[in-house]
């Protein structure tokens, strides 16, 4: 009984010390993610992001899905360093790292906010949504 409790503290003690919380930097909620189907159109390449996190502990793998979610948000992070609004993959994860291109889309970047054309008297004015 002794042996096993010891074995199921220490099997959690590892779980948990496998799960890693990545706090997204002040402003890096602004940075968005685009998928890796070429440069995006408008914008200017400010240098490129390795990042990095721990995929499994022992023989524990960890959740392919939060791997990217927190790589998703280290280069995000990274990205404010390089003056950029926009991260793009260049591949997909490898053993817990990934590497992202870094650009300045500024107002290229899709759903920036768009100065509405002059109002006239009984017509609809549209915003666009998102951003």
């Amino acid at each position: 009984m002794r042996k096993s409790m010891f074995g199921m503290v220490l099997l959690g003690a590892l779980v948990a010390g496998g799960c890693t919380w990545v706090d997204m930097a002040p402003g890096a909620s602004s940075v968005r993610v685009i998928d890796g189907n070429g440069p995006p159109a408008g914008c200017e390449k400010r240098g490129e992001v390795e990042v990095t996190v721990k995929n499994k502990v022992a023989f524990y793998e960890r959740n392919q899905l939060r791997v990217r979610e927190e790589l998703e948000t280290l280069a995000r992070n990274e990205a404010l360093g390089l003056q950029a609004d926009t991260v793009q993959p260049m591949g997909g994860p490898i053993n817990g790292s990934q590497r992202f291109a870094a650009w300045r889309c500024g107002a290229a970047r899709r759903g920036a906010v768009v100065p509405a054309p002059a109002q006239t008297t009984g017509s609809a004015q549209t915003y666009p949504l998102g951003g």
